[in-house]
Parts: C-alpha cells; structure tokens; sequence
C-alpha cells in the first residue's frame, strides 16, 4: 500500500503542474481574444466590420437595395458575431502560440524542427484561403447570381443568411487551402510515400472537383475558383513533403541513411 501511495504522490504533482500550465495557456489565449476583441469594437466597430464583411455583396445589389434583419436581435448579435470572429482570427497567433508551447517539451528536437513551420504555414494557409474567398471568389459568385436574377426578384438577403454563407464559404477556402499541411503530414508519418501521392494524383483532381461541387454553391465560378488552386496546392504540397521530410528527419535515421551512403 506505501509503495502504491509513492506512486501516486510521484505522479500527482508533474498531474496537477501540467493541468496548471494548460490552465495559464488556455487564460492567455482567452486575455488575447478578449484584447483583439475590445480593440475591434473601439475602430472600426461592430457595425464597421459588418459593412466591410457585407461591401462584396452590397455592391452587387440593385440599386436602393440592402440587407435586411428578419430577427428583431440580429442587428445586434449579427455585428457582435463577426467582430467575435474577426478578433479570434486576429488572436489566432497567439493562440497557436500557447498551444505550441504547451506541446512543445514533449516532442523530440527533429519534431520540433517540423511541428513549429507547420503551425506557422497552416496559420499562413488558411488567412490566403479566406482572402482569396473575399477580395476573388465573392465578387464573381455574386455577378453571377445576379445575373440569373429575374427582374421581379427583389434582392434583398437576410443578414444572417448571408453570415451562414459567408462563413461556410471562409471555411472551406480556408481548409481547402491546408491542403500542402495534409500532404506533408500524411508523408511525415509514414501513411504514404510521395511517390504514392504522386500517383495519386489524378484521382485528387477529380475529388477537389467532386468536393467543390459538394461544398460550394451551385455555380461554376466557385466551384472553378475552390477545385484549380487545391490542384495546385496539392503540386506544392509534394514538393514540401519532401523538403520538411529531409528537414524533420529523426537523427537515427540520418545515421541510418549515413551508414548506407559509406556502404
């Protein structure tokens, strides 16, 4: 029973540390929001932020027409919701930041090497999918629903409606642009070769076409502008995958590939 109870007060404390330090780790990312947060609502505002996330819309609108609010609190929560959104992505640096440092001291130095540019172009990757999708995508999807647009329609969209769209479309341009982490993780960890994700080639240009019609509205542009830069993408994640993996290689198997070079 005494050894049994040495046991658990050797391994109590390093416990109760490491649920302390996610603790700090996980109030630090939360003080970080709440920062970008407040700074967000003194300029440009809630409202300010709306008009920016809805101007690609609006300048599509006829004449004389808006967006409308079927929901007497949407005025209100909508503005707040994307002002919440826009100061987590404002954080997000930060906030991988914490996460990093809290796995960091677990990982060997060669996994260190590959999980710090990992983190750093994912976070990089997912900003260039959601600026792609708002300053190139909008513009051409909305000409082109607009042009189908019969003239007894009255275009006015529904303010939460059009933070739905809008956030499903971030989301899947900023995903779809990880494509490059995937591949590098995938042959990182040994689940395929990049010989094999080269021969897989074709089938991924059929499935970023599949997965665009799936994901996207029912319009060609969109579909167009999610499937093309995933292919391309794709060509760089095969050429980072064999970069990071001579970058992260484990010093063993350094050695290893040494030890056939001198046989």
């Amino acid at each position: 029973m005494s050894q049994q109870e040495d046991e658990l007060a050797g391994t109590e404390q390093p416990f109760v540390s490491h649920l302390m330090e996610l603790r700090d780790r996980l109030i630090r990312a939360l003080l970080a929001v709440a920062v970008a947060f407040g700074l967000l609502c003194l300029w440009p505002g809630t409202s300010g932020l709306f008009d920016l996330l809805a101007k690609p819309l609006v300048a599509h609108l006829p004449q004389g027409s808006s967006l409308i609010a079927t929901n007497v609190l949407s005025p209100f929560l909508v503005p707040l919701k994307v002002t919440l959104l826009a100061a987590f992505l404002l954080a997000l640096p930060v906030v991988l930041y914490q996460v990093w440092a809290f796995v960091a001291p677990g990982l060997y130095s060669h996994e260190k090497r590959l999980v710090m540019p990992l983190v750093v172009s994912s976070t990089l990757l997912f900003f260039a999918g959601v600026a792609f999708c708002y300053f190139f995508v909008f513009g051409k999807v909305f000409t082109f629903i607009q042009s189908f647009s019969p003239k007894s329609i009255s275009a006015t969209p529904d303010v939460e409606a059009y933070l739905g769209f809008v956030m499903n479309m971030f989301i899947a341009f900023g995903a779809a642009f990880e494509v490059p982490v995937v591949v590098v993780v995938l042959a990182r960890m040994g689940i395929v070769t990049v010989t094999q994700l080269k021969q897989f080639r074709g089938y991924f240009i059929v499935l970023a076409f599949v997965i665009a019609a799936v994901i996207t509205p029912p319009d060609i542009v969109s579909q167009l502008a999610l499937a093309i830069p995933m292919c391309l993408l794709y060509e760089v994640g095969l050429w980072a995958a064999g970069a990071f993996g001579r970058y992260s290689r484990a010093p063993d198997a350094e050695e290893e590939g040494k030890g056939h070079t001198a046989n």
